[in-house]
């Protein structure tokens, strides 16, 4: 990629959440693409989805990419518990909620503090990333100019909880489950249950139908 890059994280200290406890010594990773126009008028930012971190959502970034990154200043921001940033497998004392308003708050934070930037030229985000930018244009109305919502929804359907605890319900069987999040040791077999589930829900019809799952990477 020709455009300038930079990495880091962002110390939030004590960061108090929406349920009331505190995240002690809360951080955000975060990288960006492009530069920063001299009015600040140019950034994009990109939350990042479930299970995703900046590296797996930067292939979308680049000049004339989804997200161009010679016009625009692209900044995608891990969320809270993608294992990036502060998370329960890198935090010790990571509480047991953390909210969707929670990384907007703390991403509105870092774009302030790191790059001086009071408003987004566009927040984009896919599936819960999406839901991020739901947030930040519900809660900071004045600071978004536009929001790209991809496959999200501004709250959660009863299916897709139901979904949710299905999922979550495969990885607290495991014996390797200790309670409130934690594993005594990463749980292989459950991982794989839990990946199987979720192949068929993230997946269409048509996807597994055309025989795209048989597919290599190499091959697409």
């Amino acid at each position: 990629m020709s455009v300038a890059v930079q990495e880091g994280f962002f110390e939030l200290g004590d960061f108090a959440l929406q349920c009331g406890e505190v995240l002690a010594g809360a951080r955000l990773g975060w990288k960006s693409f492009g530069t920063l126009a001299a009015d600040k008028g140019n950034v994009i930012l990109y939350p990042t989805c479930y299970g995703a971190t900046h590296e797996d959502q930067e292939w979308t970034v680049g000049p004339g990419g989804i997200l161009d990154a010679e016009k625009y200043f692209v900044v995608i921001v891990d969320m809270f518990g993608n294992g990036v940033s502060s998370s329960p497998s890198n935090h010790a004392a990571f509480p047991g909620l953390v909210t969707v308003a929670d990384n907007v708050r703390a991403q509105r934070r870092l774009l302030a503090q790191v790059f001086g930037v009071e408003r987004l030229a566009c927040v984009y985000g896919f599936s819960m990333g999406a839901q991020q930018a739901y947030h930040w244009a519900a809660l900071y109305p004045a600071a978004v100019e536009r929001a790209v919502v991809v496959c999200g929804s501004a709250k959660t359907s009863v299916h897709n909880k139901v979904f949710l605890e299905g999922l979550l319900a495969v990885l607290e069987a495991a014996p390797e489950y200790s309670g409130n999040g934690r594993f005594s040791a990463v749980p292989h077999k459950a991982l794989r249950a839990f990946a199987r589930v979720y192949a068929g829900w993230c997946m269409s019809q048509d996807f597994f139908r055309a025989g795209l799952h048989l597919l290599t990477a190499s091959s697409l």
